[in-house]
């Protein structure tokens, strides 16, 4: 096993080093991530109609959490894992490590921030006033648009960062 591997118990499957397989993760990333939006998009406009019946709308409250959980996906995918490794001088000199996971435990952090925001929504804005389950299904997306966000990051984070003994990474 090589030694600069992040996971080291685990290594990874010989299949999953394909481009197809890497091309088709990245795929259902965009997926899952528009599926989140979709459903939390959909529970504003529903918010907002006359079939809601009742006096709570998703107001900018409960966008906060689905732009944290997007702004801490758009920070963990900007790193690269090889510079999580602590023996990456190649970039800009020391100290490459340190920073990259810092940066990549403050996405980690949005991202956490996130979803317990929306279930912190959930509670607070329609749990707590035992609102209906038509009204209550709109907490409900928010988490679950928090939740698809956030699997869709770990997916495009390990398929953007497969090894591929064949692939040949040209930069000039």
């Amino acid at each position: 096993m090589e030694s600069n591997r992040l996971f080291r118990k685990f290594p990874t499957p010989a299949w999953m080093n394909n481009a197809n397989v890497r091309t088709a993760g990245v795929y259902m990333s965009g997926a899952l991530f528009s599926l989140g939006f979709f459903l939390f998009l959909d529970a504003a406009v529903y918010s907002h109609s006359a079939k809601n019946g009742s006096d709570i709308h998703i107001t900018f409250v409960d966008w906060i959490p689905l732009i944290c959980s997007t702004l801490g996906m758009l920070v963990i995918n900007s790193i690269e894992k090889t510079r999580l490794n602590a023996d990456s001088f190649s970039y800009s000199g020391n100290g490459v490590a340190w920073k990259a996971r810092l940066v990549l435990f403050l996405g980690f952090a949005l991202i956490a921030g996130g979803l317990a925001g929306s279930v912190c929504v959930l509670v607070l804005n329609y749990v707590v006033v035992e609102a209906s389950v038509q009204t209550m299904w709109m907490g409900i997306a928010n988490v679950l648009g928090n939740a698809l966000v956030m699997l869709s990051c770990v997916v495009l984070w390990v398929s953007q960062n497969m090894e591929d003994d064949y692939t040949y990474n040209l930069a000039l």
